[in-house]
C-alpha cells in the first residue's frame, strides 16, 4: 500500500473486509431517480453529477446497489458516529420494536430517564449542564435553544456567526448565515450576525495570539450597535461544519461568553457536529476551543447522538430549565423509546469502546499525512480542525488564498470515483470535510490519503 507522500500509479486499493453485502433486488438506480424527480420534492439535492444508489452499510463502509464498496469518511454528513449498522445498536434498536415502538413523554418509560443520566454525566460536574430535553432534529434542537434563552431572560435579540448553519426551520434559517443555506428574515426577526474569526481568511491570523479576543470584539460591537443592549442569546458551533471546519480560536468564546452574559444573554454551543468525543481532545467541542471553565449554558446536538436515528437533545442547567415550567412541554416523537434506546445504546458504544480516544488517535494520523499532501500540493492552502473532525482548504494560489472552488468539486467526484465518500463545504465550496465513522482503521485512512494524493495530484495537472 502506498505511503500519504507517494504518487500512486494506479487506483488506491481499498482495505480488506470480510463483510459481504446482501443482494440487492430492488428498483434499478435510473428508476428511483426517475420516480424521486417525479414524486418527491424538487428541492432535494443529489451529490455528485452521476449520483450513487446507496443500499447497505456496515461500520465505515457503504456499499451501492451493484455491490460496490467505499469508505464513508463523511458519516451521511457526521451523522454516524460509531458506524454503520454498529451490531450493539441494532441489536437494542431491533429488542425495543419488539416490545413498544411508541409512546409520547406523557407517559414513563424507563429509557428516557436512564438515558438523559447517562448523557448529563458526561457534561463536567461543574458547568450545572444537567437537564436534558430531547427532541428530533438539530432544527428543533436550536429553535428550542432560542424559545429557552428568550424565556428565561425576557430578551430577544440573538446573534450568531457569519457562516454558520444552524438548521432548516424557520427560526435556525434565521441564525444561519452560510452561503448556501442563507434564508433572508424579515427586519426585526432578532438576529444579528458578528464576524467570523476565520484565522486563514480572516484580519487576525494562526500568528496573532491574541486573534480570539479581537475577534470578540465584533460581538462587543454587535450589542453596543445594533441591539437595545439587552440579548437574549449567542451560539456559535465550535468548529463550523457546513462552513468548512472553522475552529474558534483560542481565548475567544471566553471573551464572548462574558460580553453575551454581561448583556444578559445566554451562551448556546452548537454541537451538531462537533460533539461526542469527535474532536479527539475533549467529549465536548466546548471544553476543546473553549479552555478550562469556559461553559456554555446551553448545549444543542443531534446527528452523531443516534448515529443515524431522527435524534436530537437540548442540555442545560436546572435554572434555565425551570423557566419553560410556564409552559406545557412535551415532545410526540423525541422521546420515543425506539429513538431512546438507539441514543443510549449508541452512548454507551462511544463511552464503552472510548471512541474519544479513537478519534484523538486516529486523528493525528490523518493531520500528519494531510500535512505531508501539503508540501506536495500546492493546491492544499490550509489543514484545520481536531480528532476526526477535518476541513482541508483548496486553494488556486498560497499566497493570494484564491477559492479552488472548481478545482474542489473535480476532486470531490474524482474520490468518489476510487472508492472514497468524502463531503464539501465552506463558504466558497472549497473545503473538504473529512468527519467519518470514528471506527474506522489506520488502513482506511492510508486508503484515504492515498485517494487524496491521487485526486488532487490529477487536479493539479489538469
Amino acid at each position: 500500500m502506498t505511503t500519504a507522500t507517494a504518487s500512486p500509479t494506479k487506483a488506491p486499493a481499498l482495505p480488506p473486509c470480510d463483510f459481504k453485502p446482501a443482494p440487492y433486488t430492488g428498483p434499478s438506480k435510473e428508476e428511483v431517480l426517475a420516480m424521486r424527480k417525479e414524486f418527491c420534492t424538487p428541492a432535494l439535492v443529489t451529490y455528485y453529477k452521476n449520483p450513487v444508489m446507496m443500499v447497505q452499510g456496515h461500520m465505515q463502509y457503504l456499499f451501492d446497489e451493484t455491490g460496490r464498496r467505499y469508505l464513508d469518511v463523511f458519516g451521511g454528513i457526521v451523522t454516524v458516529s460509531i458506524g454503520h449498522c454498529h451490531p450493539k445498536v441494532m441489536a437494542a434498536v431491533n429488542a425495543q420494536n419488539a416490545l413498544l415502538q411508541h409512546t409520547t413523554t406523557i407517559y414513563l418509560h424507563p429509557t428516557i430517564a436512564q438515558y438523559a443520566k447517562k448523557l448529563a454525566s458526561t457534561f463536567p460536574k461543574e458547568s450545572g449542564l444537567s437537564v436534558v430535553y430531547f427532541v428530533n432534529s438539530g432544527s428543533d434542537a436550536n429553535d428550542l435553544a432560542m424559545l429557552m434563552a428568550r424565556a428565561h431572560t425576557g430578551n430577544y435579540d440573538f446573534i450568531a456567526l457569519r457562516n454558520g448553519y444552524h438548521g432548516g426551520s424557520a427560526a435556525p434559517m434565521g441564525l444561519t448565515a452560510h452561503s448556501t443555506w442563507k434564508f433572508n428574515t424579515p427586519q426585526g426577526f432578532g438576529v444579528h450576525h458578528a464576524v467570523l474569526p476565520d484565522r486563514f481568511r480572516g484580519h487576525y491570523g494562526y500568528d496573532d495570539p491574541k486573534a480570539g479576543e479581537k475577534y470578540a470584539g465584533d460581538v462587543q460591537e454587535v450589542i453596543r450597535y445594533a441591539t437595545s443592549g439587552k440579548i437574549a442569546g449567542f451560539i456559535a458551533e465550535p468548529m463550523q461544519g457546513v462552513g468548512g471546519v472553522v475552529e474558534m480560536p483560542p481565548g475567544y468564546l471566553a471573551a464572548v461568553y462574558k460580553a453575551v452574559r454581561d448583556a444578559g444573554g445566554l451562551c448556546v454551543a452548537d454541537e451538531v457536529q462537533t460533539g461526542f468525543g469527535r474532536t479527539g481532545e475533549n467529549f465536548w467541542g466546548f471544553q476543546t476551543v473553549g479552555g478550562p471553565g469556559v461553559y456554555p449554558d446551553i448545549v444543542t446536538m443531534a446527528k452523531g447522538i443516534g448515529n443515524g436515528c431522527p435524534l436530537a437533545a437540548v442540555v442545560t442547567t436546572p435554572a434555565i430549565a425551570k423557566s419553560l415550567t410556564s409552559r406545557i412541554h412535551f415532545n410526540t416523537f423525541g422521546g420515543n423509546p425506539v429513538s431512546m434506546a438507539q441514543g443510549f445504546a449508541t452512548l454507551n458504544v462511544m463511552l464503552d469502546e472510548n471512541y474519544q480516544q479513537q478519534a484523538k488517535d486516529k486523528g493525528a494520523k490523518l493531520f500528519a499525512g494531510l500535512r505531508d499532501l501539503q508540501k506536495k500540493h500546492p493546491m492544499i492552502g490550509d489543514i484545520r480542525g481536531k480528532g476526526l473532525m477535518c476541513g482541508v482548504e483548496l486553494v488556486t494560489d498560497r499566497a493570494t488564498k484564491t477559492p479552488a472552488t472548481a478545482q474542489c468539486a473535480a476532486v470531490f467526484e474524482r474520490c468518489k470515483d476510487l472508492g472514497l465518500i468524502i463531503g464539501k463545504g465552506g463558504f466558497f465550496g472549497n473545503v473538504l470535510r473529512i468527519k467519518p465513522p470514528m471506527c474506522l482503521t489506520e488502513a482506511d485512512i492510508t486508503f484515504m490519503l492515498d485517494v487524496l494524493d491521487v485526486a488532487i495530484g490529477e487536479v493539479e495537472k489538469a
